[in-house]
């Protein structure tokens, strides 16, 4: 089992979020009745309702980084009901595989709401999300958008180029379309305190890497740096680390896409960013994605590259920094000289045919992974329902995560990395001004 990546730079959400949780890294021998291994989307709600369910177990939870500033508190924070992906050729046609996505992704998002309700601050806001194209081409992938939506029955509205600019105080827009439904969080802040949040009989060690497993019976034994885990149940939530436990080897493609943060910006400065809050999905999916954030920061997310064994680099994230301070300049010219406050790279797993794990992978051994993108709700829905199987429950979600395809065996890393590279840098360039 391969040590985790250690990230070059922190989270800006991380950095933004408050009060860290107190580090409590495990040490000495225990026994647990199930372990959760990850606290992202995945299995911090999949320790949430394991420990919901049985309230007299105990009930383990190990991150080998710090929960917030891991690859779930790295994301953009949209907590979407429905994707769009306007390149998939079967987008519009799999109007059942829709159908089904969406139906898992709201019962991640009311998970999360339940939580939300009983006090996890996070700065929910059910505003819904804005698609926003800056060319004609991106116009026509919007429409191509839309004509899903229409099939489904679902509502959602145009904006015209002087709407977008009321939105988000910029004149790079030329259209946009508004589908409600997404929630914008403060993924970090969402993290933490619903960590906090859990059940009693929840323990949490952050820093706390696996470094062998066995798997056996009546107990599962693992290694950590400083002690050793034994559990009757063991639920597996550590994105594509989840290979190295001897579970579908060779089937993850990690990619990274970075991000950038302003400083929090002056009430001057703010008449220039639109009327409030709100959150850009770029029309084409190399394009820029944006958020004004709650705390009155500007966001932005592009360019994407293959992880050679899960890591990134500084110099990564500063390339990365160079091409998010042109889309600042392209979209705020009057603000951009301000630069950013942080840069940080966030982990992405993919699979070759767009399959993922969901399951009982062997007896009491249940794993989830491989979420190839918008993985807030979608994750939180994974990690309940796989709590939920691990205690013998059934449900709609849980049959439709059983059909699922699992991923499919990855190129050799070689023709991998280097098909990355290829597809990213061509799609990276016809995207254009959507950058």
């Amino acid at each position: 089992m391969a040590p985790p990546r250690v990230e070059p730079t922190d989270s800006g959400w991380y950095l933004a979020s408050g009060i860290e949780l107190p580090l409590n890294p495990l040490a000495g021998n225990v026994t647990c009745e199930c372990l959760v291994i990850g606290a992202g989307w995945m299995g911090l709600h999949a320790a949430r309702r394991y420990a919901q369910l049985n309230p007299d177990a105990q009930v383990l939870l190990v991150d080998a980084g710090r929960i917030g500033n891991n690859a779930s508190g790295r994301c953009m924070g949209f907590a979407i009901d429905l994707a769009h992906n306007p390149r998939k050729r079967d987008f519009v046609e799999n109007l059942k595989g829709n159908q089904e996505e969406l139906h898992v992704n709201l019962e991640g998002t009311a998970y999360m709401k339940s939580a939300v309700e009983a006090g996890v601050d996070c700065d929910w806001d059910p505003q819904g999300k804005y698609h926003s194209a800056a060319t004609d081409h991106g116009v026509a992938d919007l429409r191509h958008f839309a004509k899903a939506l229409d099939a489904m029955g679902q509502k959602y509205s145009w904006v015209e180029a002087d709407g977008m600019r009321e939105l988000t105080g910029s004149k790079h827009y030329i259209k946009g379309l508004h589908h409600p439904g997404t929630v914008l969080i403060q993924p970090a802040k969402y993290l933490i305190n619903a960590a906090r949040a859990l059940p009693q009989n929840v323990r949490i060690h952050e820093n706390t890497v696996i470094r062998s497993a066995q798997f056996g019976k009546p107990q599962h034994l693992f290694e950590t740096q400083n002690a050793v885990i034994r559990a009757k149940k063991v639920i597996i939530c550590a994105s594509g680390y989840l290979t190295r436990f001897g579970f579908h080897k060779n089937s993850v493609i990690p990619v990274y896409t970075f991000a950038s943060m302003t400083r929090v910006l002056t009430d001057k400065e703010l008449t220039q960013c639109g009327a409030g809050p709100f959150g850009l999905i770029p029309a084409n999916s190399f394009g820029t994605t944006v958020r004004r954030t709650n705390d009155n920061r500007l966001f932005f997310r592009n360019v994407y590259s293959y992880a050679k064994q899960y890591k990134t680099t500084v110099d990564d994230v500063q390339q990365a920094r160079v091409q998010q301070q042109v889309s600042f300049d392209r979209r705020y010219p009057e603000l951009a000289s301000m630069g950013f406050e942080a840069s940080w790279g966030g982990l992405l797993t993919l699979s070759q045919n767009g399959g993922m794990i969901w399951g009982e992978l062997a007896e009491n051994v249940y794993g989830t992974g491989i979420c190839n993108g918008t993985g807030v709700s979608r994750g939180a829905a994974f990690g309940k329902a796989l709590a939920e199987l691990a205690c013998g429950m059934n449900s709609t979600t849980i049959e439709i995560l059983k059909r699922r395809k699992a991923p499919g065996r990855a190129y050799p890393e070689i023709i991998t990395s280097l098909g990355v590279k290829y597809v990213t840098g061509r799609r990276f360039k016809e995207a254009g001004q959507e950058i």
